[in-house]
């Protein structure tokens, strides 16, 4: 058949106008521009294969990590009993006279951690109520990512401002702080943790149902009676989960506490004096010359396994508390 063209219907040929052949579709692809069953069965399933790696990548460096935890913890058990370990009260593992009590490095670390929670708890929660409920759109969306920077600060800045800035300033309030003591990373193990309980705290509130506060007004009640009394309960759960997140990272922190906690183990809860928390012996055993496959070497992952059986509880406590107060609204 011949081609359309204007020229043929016109007494002067102008506005000839020009032929498209068709182009020819992409091998795959049909006509109708749909790629063929099979290829977009067998890319499903790449992409499907992909994913599934990418998940299961997560699982095999958990199972690894337990794997290696467990391994090293037996070998460390096979020569130190159970009773030397949880009812001693000194750790001097790297001494002539060898004692393995683990309760001074749990005190250090749980000392640490609760000093960072009272900080970071009444401040998070204030500043979340006040980007939830008080702060206008346009104060919120700047101070709230100015507020998230603290979370990407080098911890090691972090542990020289505790031991440079925050213990000169304790020393001057209390006497009778010694140069290496637990109130100064704890204070400072809280201003890092902030931004997490904040932030996720803030979120929870975020997301509670406005029509809560305006039934909560209808009533009669003020703001403050609609934020702590109305918000904040209908919120718990995100709350619950921040506060259990900032203490496994409060428990979790190495550079702040090897810098400017010390490194005396001290069965005591007292704030003012060195201690010595779990990470900070890992750094002290890991930087020096201790030989591979030695009784020292494995106390290495003894405290690991404290550590990690410490967050895992406290990641079970989390979710146990997300379900019991989760609330869900239509």
């Amino acid at each position: 058949m011949k081609p359309y063209s204007a020229k043929e219907n016109s007494p002067e040929g102008i506005g000839t106008l020009p032929v498209r052949r068709p182009t020819r579709p992409p091998a795959g692809v049909r006509a109708t521009g749909r790629i063929h069953p099979r290829r977009a069965h067998l890319r499903e399933k790449l992409i499907h294969f992909v994913l599934f790696l990418c998940g299961i990548l997560s699982v095999f460096t958990t199972a690894g990590i337990i794997f290696i935890l467990i391994f090293e913890t037996v070998g460390f058990f096979r020569e130190v009993s159970l009773l030397r370990f949880f009812f001693d009260t000194q750790w001097t593992p790297l001494f002539a006279e060898k004692h393995f009590g683990i309760w001074p490095l749990v005190c250090g670390t749980f000392l640490t951690s609760v000093i960072a929670m009272l900080v970071a708890m009444p401040i998070g929660i204030l500043s979340a109520v006040y980007l939830s409920e008080y702060a206008p759109d346009k104060v919120r969306r700047a101070l709230k990512p100015t507020l998230e920077i603290l979370a990407g600060i080098p911890t090691v800045v972090y542990g020289y401002f505790a031991l440079l800035f925050i213990t000169p300033l304790l020393q001057e309030l209390i006497p009778s702080t010694s140069g290496f003591n637990a109130l100064s990373p704890g204070v400072v193990m809280g201003i890092m943790i902030l931004p997490i309980v904040s932030s996720l705290s803030e979120d929870a509130m975020y997301a509670v149902p406005q029509s809560l506060r305006e039934g909560a007004y209808a009533l009669g009640a003020r703001k403050l009676h609609v934020s702590f009394l109305v918000v904040v309960p209908a919120a718990l759960s995100g709350i619950t989960a921040s506060f259990l997140l900032g203490v496994s990272r409060a428990i979790g922190e190495t550079m702040i506490v090897a810098i400017a906690a010390g490194q005396q183990p001290r069965f005591t809860l007292n704030p003012l004096v060195p201690i010595e928390t779990m990470t900070a012996y890992i750094v002290q055993v890991s930087l020096g010359d201790t030989p591979h496959g030695t009784l020292e070497y494995h106390t290495i992952f003894v405290v690991g396994m404290m550590l990690f059986v410490s967050t895992f509880a406290l990641n079970i406590i989390s979710h146990l508390l997300r379900r019991r107060y989760r609330e869900a609204y239509l």
